[in-house]
């Protein structure tokens, strides 16, 4: 398949993307700037990109950051601290993202006469993110279905995994954990404290490996 893969430069969208070049599709990856205190993960996605040879489109969609409330990924509220199911990890929540990027993204594949766009959701997602949720994507992809001429098909292979399960196949796939970037905040370390790093950190441990960024 030719696919448009939704590409944050985070350890899930990274594996995704190794994941779909090792089952022999031709990708092109997309990444968005919605107005994110940090440009980290668009750096790390520029970087495996090249890496890989394949085309990175970046979108600048920072004008939306108004209408994005009090998302702490967005406004001057700060990151919250603790486990990723946390109820104050909520604030962490961007209205209505991943319909954004789907419905860009979709538009992307259609110009280009792809296939499918891809996007790495996953089961630990669920309990926060309304817009990474089953019943979202299955609607989602008869939306896509239906956008044009030609059907589109919204690609979530890990829709139903583990945290700890993605970074398995990423292992098996050697995938560069160096060069991927999780923590919510822009610091030149990860903070190892928010949602994000400890749900990452976890994922490794159960897999009995050292996170590679934490030994840089």
């Amino acid at each position: 398949m030719k696919i448009i893969h939704i590409f944050s430069g985070g350890l899930d969208s990274t594996t995704l993307l190794y994941y779909l070049l090792d089952k022999g599709h031709k990708v092109k990856t997309i990444s968005f700037f919605y107005g994110q205190k940090h440009k980290k993960e668009l750096e790390c996605s520029r970087k495996i990109s090249d890496l890989l040879k394949i085309e990175n489109k970046v979108i600048d969609l920072s004008s939306l950051k108004t209408i994005f409330g009090q998302s702490s990924l967005t406004s001057d509220v700060d990151v919250p601290e603790g486990h990723y199911n946390d109820f104050n990890m909520r604030s962490t929540v961007v209205p209505n993202r991943n319909m954004i990027f789907l419905s860009i993204a979709i538009s992307y594949a259609i110009s280009s006469n792809f296939d499918a766009v891809s996007i790495g959701v996953h089961a630990g997602d669920h309990a926060i993110y309304p817009d990474c949720r089953p019943v979202f994507i299955n609607k989602m992809q008869e939306v896509a279905k239906v956008s044009d001429y030609k059907e589109t098909t919204i690609l979530t292979p890990f829709l139903y995994l583990k945290k700890y399960e993605i970074v398995k196949i990423g292992l098996e796939l050697k995938v560069p954990y160096e060069l991927t970037w999780t923590c919510y905040k822009g610091g030149e370390k990860p903070c190892l404290k928010c949602g994000s790093c400890s749900e990452r950190l976890e994922a490794f441990e159960l897999n009995n490996v050292k996170d590679p960024l934490t030994l840089i």
